[in-house]
């Protein structure tokens, strides 16, 4: 059964903001060129808003098939408590990553490059966008990007186990990463310069590997009181047993 997790959401909203040196890294360059790509540059905002909705949405689509799988190994592989063990690890793994002390993840990125291949050409042929409708489409293409971020944020979303809810995280992560990518389409290289600064990567990073750190610590808290419970649950029909 579905149930809105507040805090699963708020978390996603918070790594998206904290990646926000990574998404300025990786699609800033597209950004800053669709926001000069306007022939009237009244429509740079809209363009720009589109292409980032278009995205979004792209997320929300992919949450909600990873959240099909998690359900599925949830109720069938009892993968629940492994999920979400797996999605605190990754998480850490991430904050790594974004606070430049180890680059683990930029593996994921590589293997995702398969896949995108087959979708870079569609998105290749959108690039010259002079229309909202177009930038949205760009933007369902582009959310496809191989990137290490968004496959961290997917797997936490697929341990919500539930497609509704690994989607709404996956939309509360984009929604994160709006406001920089937003700002990323007026002046990128300010922008990208200022988010590389050490101490603001560290803080990023550490802000990240805390919430991984709660992630892995309430999945395996969660899994010691179902173990807990099943022992008691056992001897308890065992005591029954006994007396029968």
């Amino acid at each position: 059964m579905f149930e809105f997790d507040s805090m699963s959401i708020l978390a996603m909203l918070v790594i998206g903001l904290m990646g926000a040196g990574h998404c300025v890294g990786m699609c800033g360059g597209i950004v800053a060129a669709l926001g000069f790509a306007a022939d009237d540059q009244r429509r740079r905002w809209p363009i720009l808003l589109s292409y980032n909705l278009g995205r979004i949405t792209s997320y929300g689509l992919i949450g909600a098939l990873v959240g099909l799988l998690g359900l599925f190994g949830h109720e069938y592989l009892s993968l629940g408590p492994s999920l979400r063990i797996f999605a605190g690890v990754l998480l850490i793994l991430m904050g790594l990553y974004l606070a430049g002390w180890w680059h683990f993840l930029s593996w994921l990125e590589r293997g995702g490059q398969y896949a995108w291949r087959h979708i870079q050409p569609f998105a290749t042929r959108l690039f010259r966008v002079r229309t909202v409708g177009r930038a949205f489409l760009f933007g369902m293409l582009w959310g496809w990007l191989p990137c290490g971020l968004v496959y961290s944020a997917l797997v936490y979303a697929a341990a919500t186990a539930h497609p509704v809810s690994s989607a709404l995280a996956m939309m509360a992560f984009g929604l994160g990463t709006l406001p920089v990518m937003l700002a990323g389409g007026v002046f990128s290289s300010q922008l990208k310069r200022w988010l590389q600064v050490r101490a603001l990567r560290t803080a990023m990073g550490m802000i990240v590997i805390v919430f991984g750190a709660w992630t892995l610590w309430n999945a395996m808290a969660h899994n010691h009181q179902r173990e807990v419970t099943s022992e008691q649950s056992d001897g308890i029909s065992a005591h029954q047993h006994m007396h029968h």
